[in-house]
């Protein structure tokens, strides 16, 4: 195993931490074009793993017939953070699909975000499993398992159809054998798998190539899974976070998960991107993925400011004031 620093940040001029990580950008004919570290090692999807989860209610008429609008279809793909547009359009999702919330696995929980987070406190509301990070997921889920008629009980089982599914999809887009892809549980309760990162990084390079794609059902779905996130990005995270400055660019299908996990996607390069953040931060992404855009000769300046504006490359205090800098090794 490789695992080089990609990430220093500097207190004063001092040394103050360093971040190991694994990076794969990939071409148009799934040729590797940059790589640091092992691109065969194993990773966990986590979330990034949500917009191939997606995929089995994308295959069916669960929008058409339920007359989702694509802000809810998005919920399938979201890692929500509880704020007031989250929660009226998982409300309404819910209510649609006609699903009862207890039906979702997924802990109780309060809104993420600060604010509806206090909020939610400061009015003596309980946690509720709505209000999950996954919570959108687990209602497409559900949706998908009420059109195909299998049972709502087990869903989070890996035996369970709807996961043998998900993960056929995961060995098809990733073209890795099923009998190789580890798989264990992720913190909403539901199956994640591992793959090496390079086949990672071949997944997501499929929604901006779909035609690479033989089942066209697949590619249809999953061209239409792209295509609501980046018609909602503060659906699928929220303002002031990398996976919604970056789908504001409708040239890039982008989704993270816990433990430092990145993927993204470009369009009209046809290019493809995973990487993995060792040490699990994910505070370094905007970073790091802004220094990979500019290696790229990204021509869209506009996105890579915006992620530079969540996390410049100067460290400052709690006063405002310059203390550190950060520096990107590519």
């Amino acid at each position: 195993m490789s695992h080089p620093i990609v990430v220093e940040e500097y207190r004063g001029k001092s040394l103050e931490n360093t971040h190991q990580g694994i990076i794969c950008v990939l071409n148009e004919n799934k040729e590797v074009i940059y790589e640091k570290g092992d691109i065969n090692d194993y990773v966990f999807y986590r979330s990034a793993m949500k917009p191939l989860q997606a995929i089995p209610a994308f295959t069916t008429d669960v929008i058409e017939k339920y007359k989702l609008t694509t802000e809810e279809a998005a919920l399938f793909t979201a890692s929500q953070r509880g704020e007031t547009y989250h929660q009226e359009a998982l409300e309404s999702l819910m209510k649609k699909l006609d699903l009862a919330e207890d039906l979702l696995v997924c802990n109780p929980s309060y809104p993420l975000n600060e604010e509806p987070k206090n909020n939610y406190i400061w009015e003596h509301k309980p946690k509720r499993r709505l209000l999950h990070n996954c919570s959108g997921k687990h209602l497409g889920f559900l949706g998908y398992i009420k059109e195909k008629g299998y049972s709502f009980t087990g869903y989070e089982e890996l035996d369970h159809p709807l996961q043998q599914e998900i993960l056929q999809y995961v060995a098809e887009l990733s073209e890795t054998p099923k009998e190789e892809i580890q798989t264990a549980i992720d913190g909403c309760g539901v199956p994640v798998h591992a793959i090496p990162l390079q086949n990672m990084a071949l997944s997501f390079l499929k929604f901006v190539k779909p035609e690479l794609i033989e089942n066209k059902q697949t590619a249809e779905a999953v061209r239409k899974v792209g295509d609501v996130m980046n018609a909602h990005p503060e659906i699928v995270a929220s303002h002031d976070f990398i996976c919604t400055a970056l789908l504001e660019d409708p040239n890039i299908i982008a989704k993270g998960g816990a433990q430092g996990v990145y993927c993204l996607s470009l369009r009209k390069e046809k290019i493809s991107i995973a990487l993995k953040v060792l040490s699990g931060s994910e505070l370094v992404w905007p970073v790091l993925v802004a220094e990979l855009l500019k290696k790229i000769n990204y021509s869209n300046e506009e996105t890579i400011e915006r992620l530079l504006n969540i996390r410049s490359m100067e460290i400052m205090n709690d006063n405002g004031k310059l203390v550190g800098e950060t520096k990107v090794i590519l």
